[in-house]
């Protein structure tokens, strides 16, 4: 029997003599159903099927991640199977794609089935553990019973209960198919959960669950889905955001072999056809002229880093204030104030897998079968039944793997599902939408750009006592999330993250957000604002030390003198680096820029071959706190690292008249193997909750290497991309 979804009015999966499912109700209460008429009586509430377990003793546990590479399909079900005592070899997993009963969502999320931002193991931690013990503690009872024995005396091992005053064992597949009736238990007390020192699952290097597949090619992500009857969609979309298109004719395209229908919507035409190349030739014969009409039909992206430069200089603008601690009235405009500026342009995505999604319109037009890779399951869920006016219930989503996302999947594919849903309803049958690589950098929501102002103070002793942290950019927050957009306290989260400098003793400090009108389709990117912010922050405390007179480690040191975890990062990544002895012709630069609850230091070996900027060693020491899968969290760090490297090198997006100027990988260029250099990764395990791994190793890199390229030349690049320095 295979594990789903279960709510209040879908016990169907229940369905199997001999299984065992164990739900979670409201009230911190559990309930283990072997037969499904059990299962029809079962009180009503918040129910969550998190494990099933069948009497050849396989076990199939949920997650509310979303995976895209990162390893949640490992790391969440290991820490279910850790306090259920599994054997991990007999454990398969299997993603939710619908929460109609609302209990599986992250609790970091505000209870929504949401992958992004670095929250997923931290946020589910707890809740899981829970669901582990719970689950054992039920099973326990219901061997006590067969056996006519106290609970108590009834222990676990490895996938088997045991009682060992008479030498009793059965597997976790036979108590699967033992008889009983509903046992229930309450939530185990936060003492009875495993101590750390009797971990065999979490901490460990176990086999990815989805490794094997993604290795033979069995993985199957939206973009690889064919069912009955389907017809292959794409769109001819706005070159510019909020133009729509007048059909001048569509007889060329609807000519082409294979075509099948020609659709105008809001914002582009889509042809439909039974093989994707033919809808792209139907595409190409189109003759569609646009309105023009668009406010950003003027957007630069020249300009508009004129306007935020010009901005973040205007002590008179209007500043949203972030953070701000001690004496905010320092004075800025004294003699002694050290100032600088920082700039970082928009970037893309780059997933590897552009964007898609299958739809199926059931007859009656008020329900749907969607596939679709995407970072938040309840969103996907919302928007189906809000284009097609009907409820949750009738949306049956199959959340696939996807190739990549880091931001690109989570609000931000919206329009790419309303479209499909639309095309199956006016057709009668199922869509495939594809976009192109080139339709996704076209219509690429891209993270802001911003511009940094710093200024700071200097005592006599060389010691930072103020400083001032200005960013000016448009609000990313506002247009993603425009229903939760306060116009009164005006915060981004998105852009302003990372600002707080709390680890920093700075005795007098403010951050303030200069909000600007945006002139881009915007989102969230790998890294968040820390990118951003850390670039800036990074290359400044630099600047600051050089002023001071002080080596930057020492500098740093005095500052973090208060914060054990990120001075312990920092004294970590000067040891593995033997920070400022690079080989002759290169130099180190370092940086302390966590991300959240993370902790993370980094040291760039860099050198210039002729005017091309090479990066040959990059070491990182990170505290995420309790690692519960450390190869996946090392590959996350190490290709969070590749991805602020990228972002110096060469990734920029422009745009002029309101269209994004470049068009594929030969024009965004992302890293290229001869620019990855050889990359350490420690853990620090601090004894602290779990934190997120997929963000925490942009912030860093950046920084390391300007001060890399400082130490070496003299001069720090102020601007991301380096090769758009001023």
């Amino acid at each position: 029997m295979s594990a789903s979804l279960l709510g209040p009015t879908r016990r169907g999966f229940l369905k199997g003599m001999g299984a065992l499912s164990f739900a979670f109700l409201s009230g911190g209460t559990v309930a283990v159903f072997g037969r499904s008429a059990e299962a029809q009586s079962m009180p009503g509430g918040r129910i969550n099927a998190w494990v099933t377990i069948t009497p050849d003793d396989r076990m199939t546990i949920l997650y509310g991640g979303a995976e895209m590479g990162q390893g949640v399909s490992t790391a969440l079900p290991m820490i279910i199977a850790e306090e259920l005592d599994a054997d991990w070899s007999t454990v398969t997993s299997e993603q939710v794609g619908n929460d109609l009963a609302g209990v599986y969502g992250n609790p970091a999320t505000g209870g929504i089935l949401y992958t992004a931002g670095s929250y997923t193991v931290e946020g589910y931690f707890t809740a899981l553990r829970q669901a582990g013990a719970q689950a054992r503690q039920i099973l326990r009872q219901m061997a006590a019973a067969h056996w006519g024995v106290p609970a108590e005396e009834v222990t676990t091992r490895q996938g088997a209960v045991l009682h060992d005053a008479s030498g009793r064992t059965m597997s976790y597949g036979q108590v699967a198919a033992l008889p009983e009736p509903v046992t229930t238990v309450g939530e185990v007390a936060e003492d009875s959960l495993k101590p750390r020192s009797d971990w065999t699952i979490i901490g460990t290097d176990v086999e990815r669950l989805d490794i094997p597949d993604k290795t033979t090619g069995a993985t199957r992500y939206s973009i690889d889905v064919d069912v009955p009857e389907m017809v292959y969609a794409v769109q001819l979309l706005a070159p510019v955001e909020g133009e729509t298109p007048t059909v001048n004719s569509d007889a060329a395209a609807r000519a082409v072999d294979g075509v099948v229908d020609v659709i105008a919507l809001p914002n582009s035409v889509a042809v439909l056809a039974r093989s994707f190349w033919a809808a792209v030739a139907g595409r190409d014969a189109l003759d569609v002229t646009w309105s023009e009409t668009s406010p950003f039909r003027n957007a630069d992206s020249e300009v508009e880093l004129e306007n935020l430069a010009s901005v973040v200089d205007d002590m008179t603008a209007d500043a949203v204030v972030w953070e701000s601690r001690g004496d905010e009235a320092a004075d800025y405009a004294a003699g002694n104030v050290i100032s600088a500026h920082y700039t970082t342009e928009h970037v893309y995505h780059a997933q590897l897998e552009p964007l898609n999604a299958v739809a199926s319109v059931d007859d009656d037009g008020l329900g749907a079968e969607i596939w679709i890779g995407t970072q938040s399951q309840t969103v996907s869920v919302a928007v189906a039944a809000a284009v097609l006016g009907t409820t949750p219930d009738r949306i049956r989503l199959h959340a696939m793997q996807m190739g990549g996302a880091f931001g690109r999947r989570t609000w931000f594919a919206r329009e790419m599902l309303r479209d499909a849903l639309i095309l199956s309803r006016a057709v009668g049958r199922p869509v495939k939408l594809v976009w192109t690589r080139e339709d996704d950098v076209k219509q690429g929501w891209l993270r802001a750009a911003t511009v940094h102002r710093f200024d700071a103070i200097l005592d006599d002793a060389g010691t930072l006592t103020a400083m001032r942290h200005r960013i000016a950019a448009p609000s990313t927050f506002q247009f993603v999330q425009p229903d939760r957009w306060d116009p009164e306290v005006r915060m981004d989260p998105l852009i302003m993250e990372g600002s707080e400098t709390r680890d920093y003793d700075i005795p007098d400090f403010r951050a303030e957000h200069l909000l600007v009108p945006r002139v881009s389709r915007l989102s969230a990117w790998r890294g968040i604002g820390w990118g951003p912010v850390c670039f800036a922050r990074e290359c400044f405390i630099d600047e600051l030390a050089g002023q001071a007179g002080s080596d930057p480690v020492d500098f740093r040191r005095r500052l973090l003198a208060n914060s054990p975890r990120a001075l312990n990062v920092l004294e970590a990544a000067v040891s593995m680096s033997d920070f400022g002895n690079a080989p002759e012709g290169r130099a180190h630069g370092i940086a302390f820029a966590g991300y959240k609850s993370s902790f993370a230091s980094g040291v760039a070996e860099v050198s210039y071959e002729g005017e091309r900027l090479r990066v040959h060693r990059f070491w990182a020491a990170v505290d995420p706190g309790l690692v519960i899968h450390p190869q996946s969290y090392r590959s996350q760090v190490e290709g969070g690292i590749l991805f602020g490297l990228s972002s110096v090198l060469a990734e920029r997006s422009s745009f002029t008249q309101g269209q994004i100027d470049q068009n594929s990988f030969y024009d965004y260029q992302p890293i290229r193997m001869y620019d990855v250099p050889e990359v350490e990764v420690r853990l620090i395990d601090s004894g602290n909750p779990p934190g997120g791994g997929g963000e925490v190793g942009v912030p860093m890199t950046a920084p390391a290497i300007a001060n890399a390229v400082r130490a070496l030349t003299g001069a720090a690049p102020d601007r991301l991309p380096f090769s758009r320095r001023t």
